[in-house]
């Protein structure tokens, strides 16, 4: 200490040991008061301490740095600073919560711990050979303190969270912190504030100001974009809800399996064979038991293959023979084979190509009905043919030679599989019965409407089922019928055929030909509907009645049948009013009913919307599906869009040998009508159910954006066991939808053992394609209302 010049009262000047005894005084005075300023520290009450929001930061950062430091020793630290800290509080004595903007905080609150511990510097000179270990060890610490900033951000919001405690009125201290309150570490404590502060040398000190001026900007940023060690309510509930999806697609990947055990064993259709349902009906006189029944909760389960099923035979052989294990019925080949039905031949089920109406081929009485109607023109004006009561569907099958495409139509009977048969084949056909509803089909859609044989009473009941035929067959469409009335004389015969005369002449229909089959030895009588009203409007009799104007003759999903006639369309622009174009010219043109002032699926104008459409499937077909996807295209032969919209798919398909089912959900734009105007064929269903037909039907499914409209709507897993049900062992499936959707899908496509041929993703959609294997679980689960 440097000694200063002093005076006596009496004004003579104090002799020099006087003078030592003095200086030696106030030397120890000062050591006594610096010993005693430096005790004083350890007892300020944590009561009565209000801690800087800047403060706050270095007691954390000690609590996580030494365990041996105690909460009241960091805050004693910051003692000299609490001045500050009661400008930083508002009208109701409560710390301001840091801030977005800095200028919330007093400028001594953000400058760190030196300028408030400078006048420790003179104090604590005389204690440097007791500090220097202590100094040492603040070195250490310090370089910890600056490697680790992110535990500034912490301290922060932790003491908050006690300081906002300790206003509530709690002063304890959580036992998760170590209290320590002996003497020795105060006085560490007291001796790190001093080296932080300011006991360095030039240099350090300039690092030391450096260092707290970019943790205390680290800390502003922590608190203004960060969280700290804190997660948010948000972040929580986001991470869980991904990791429960990302479980669930996982457990999906595991997914247990279990086979259908039914009465209908490897043949089951859930929506015709509901016997919990059949066998509650009050009556079956008009075949509602061969009607769809869907059952509440849909199955899940898988179908069994029969023993011994091999990959289907490729088209056009398989027009002439199947494999028997894929389809083992017998019924049929011993009642029809002497028509040439189907015979059993070794391992193989064969067809002759012949019917009830024509033993001796379907060619030859296609050729008799082309002779005998010059008009219906195979292949050209008729593109589009109903063949109801189809049998084995041979009359569509060699159709197919005069580009024709027939959905053939029959019950699921005692006629045991023929519509199965069909399908193995190669050939269209769906399980349905005309019974008390409306077949799924648009109104007016049909060229042609065949009937050979079919056993259905068209002429009772006021004609009801003959006027539903008239609901689809387009204006100036063809009713071909071969049946015993038109050329046998049996009592019962005769009255049919009278019956029919009266009752399709009070339809209007003109009876075009009554011609004979001379080699098969049948009567062939065809019919066509009116292009016009006239006829209609000049009846003497209402019989049967006109429909109402209210009646919509499109709305065919669960409506009654009406003994009623439907009016032509004669307006230019009204749907049915203009025969359509010429096959295959019709395939590409725009319906004349599609205005630009309508709006079509897509957004833009209607006639835009369906170019566009065209435009779009040749190319994803073209470029990407018939090279891309690694599927044996010879190999497809039945092929399903189980979301066609206007049918684009189907049109890129046409120079390929097959055929495409169209499905419209009965929830989406009707824009059936528009695929069978182009000479196409499709059936409205809804995918919350299941499909009219056999297990292992498809060769091909194609499914636009379908899988995330169900997801949204019913069971998402029933459509999953559906899709395996209708597709063959060795087809494939085509997805497009969002990526969520496909990597479920992936899933549970490799929990069936499924192949994944191909998976795609771009801008949060994608595009899957997986072939089905004969993989089938060993595990069975009884469906109660499928047996019966």
């Amino acid at each position: 200490m440097a000694s200063g010049k002093y005076s006596r009262v009496d004004g003579r000047k104090p002799s020099s040991g006087y003078r030592s005894t003095v200086a030696i005084v106030v030397s120890v005075a000062l050591l006594l008061i610096g010993v005693w300023m430096m005790m004083s520290y350890t007892v300020v009450p944590v009561e009565d301490t209000d801690v800087s929001v800047e403060n706050k930061k270095d007691v954390k950062a000690h609590v996580l740095e030494s365990g041996s430091d105690s909460i009241d020793d960091a805050r004693n630290e910051e003692s000299s600073d609490s001045a500050s800290d009661n400008n930083d509080t508002t009208d109701d004595g409560k710390s301001n919560q840091f801030e977005d903007n800095p200028g919330d905080l007093p400028e001594d609150a953000t400058k760190g711990d030196t300028n408030g511990n400078s006048n420790q510097e003179e104090k604590n000179e005389n204690f440097e050979e007791i500090n220097v270990n202590t100094e040492e060890k603040l070195e250490d610490q310090s370089e910890e303190k600056s490697e680790d900033g992110n535990r500034e951000g912490e301290s922060e919001i932790e003491l908050e969270n006690r300081k906002d405690m300790k206003e509530d009125g709690e002063s304890k201290v959580s036992k998760s912190e170590p209290v320590e309150t002996d003497e020795t570490n105060a006085v560490d404590t007291e001796e790190k504030s001093g080296k932080s502060s300011g006991e360095t040398k030039d240099g350090e000190e300039q690092l030391v100001d450096k260092k707290d001026k970019e943790s205390e900007a680290e800390v502003l940023e922590e608190s203004t974009t960060q969280n700290g060690v804190f997660s948010t309510q948000a972040l929580e509930s986001k991470n869980e809800n991904e990791a429960q999806k990302s479980s669930e697609m996982e457990n999906k990947k595991y997914y247990h399996w279990k086979l259908c055990n039914t009465s209908a064993g490897t043949d089951y259709i859930p929506c015709l064979d509901n016997w919990a349902v059949i066998r509650k009906l009050p009556s079956t006189k008009h075949y509602e038991h061969r009607e769809r029944h869907c059952p509440d909760n849909p199955p899940t389960c898988l179908v069994p293959l029969p023993d011994g099923y091999q990959y289907p035979i490729e088209w056009p052989t398989s027009r002439e023979k199947i494999w028997y294990r894929n389809v083992p019925h017998i019924k049929l080949a011993l009642v029809k084979g002497h028509q040439n039905w189907v015979k059993v031949t070794g391992e193989y089920l064969t067809f002759p190509g012949g019917g009830t109406q024509f033993k001796h081929g379907a060619l030859h009485y296609i050729d008799v009905i082309q002779e005998s109607v010059p008009d219906i023109a195979w292949g050209k004006r008729s593109r589009v043919v109903l063949d109801v009561g189809c049998g084995v569907a041979s009359f569509g099958g060699f159709l197919f030679d005069r580009d024709v495409l027939t959905m053939s139509l029959a019950p699921k009977d005692e006629h045991e599989a023929q519509v199965q048969f069909a399908l193995e084949r190669g050939i269209p056909a769906i399980s349905a019965v005309m019974g008390t509803k409306r077949l799924t089909y648009p109104g007016g859609v049909f060229d042609i409407v065949h009937c050979a044989r079919c056993r259905v009473p068209w002429h009772i009941e006021g004609g009801k089922l003959l006027l539903e035929l008239n609901r689809l067959l387009r204006p100036g469409g063809f009713f071909v019928w071969s049946a015993t009335p038109i050329y046998q004389t049996l009592p019962e015969d005769v009255g049919i055929w009278e019956a029919m005369k009266k009752l399709t002449k009070a339809m209007c229909w003109d009876v075009v030909s009554i011609s004979k089959d001379m080699v098969n030895g049948v009567g062939i009588a065809v019919y066509r509907k009116p292009i016009s009203n006239e006829c209609y409007e000049q009846r003497l009799e209402n019989d049967p009645p006109l429909c109402p104007d209210s009646d919509d003759p499109n709305a065919a999903w669960n409506v009654p049948l009406q003994a009623c006639l439907h009016k032509v369309p004669v307006a230019s622009s009204e749907r049915g009013s203009q025969l359509p174009d010429l096959w295959p010219a019709r395939l590409g043109k725009t319906p004349y009913w599609l205005l630009s002032s309508q709006v079509g699926v897509y957004g833009k104008p209607a006639p835009e919307d369906f170019a566009a459409d065209i435009k779009h499937w040749k190319r994803v077909v073209s470029k990407s599906y018939l090279s891309g996807l690694g599927i044996k295209w010879s190999t497809v032969r039945n092929v399903m869009d189980m979301r066609a919209v206007y049918g684009g798919f189907a049109a890129a398909l046409k120079e390929l040998n097959l055929w495409v089912m169209n499905i419209i959900s009965v929830d989406a734009p009707d824009t059936l009508p528009i695929i069978y105007e182009r000479g196409l064929f499709g059936i409205y269903h809804d995918w919350c159910e299941s499909f009219s037909t056999y297990p292992r039907s498809y060769d091909l499914l194609h499914a636009d954006h379908l899988f995330s409209k169900i997801k949204a709507k019913c069971n998402f897993m029933a459509l999953v066991s559906e899709v395996d049900r209708i597709l063959r062992p060795g087809g494939n499936i085509i997805i497009r939808d969002t990526i969520d959707i496909i990597n479920e899908l992936e899933n549970l496509f490799k929990s069936l053992q499924w192949d994944i041929r191909m998976t795609y993703s771009k801008d949060k959609e994608g595009m899957l394609c997986a072939q089905k294997t004969m993989w089938r679980p060993k595990d069975e689960e009884i469906i109660k209302y499928a047996i019966a």
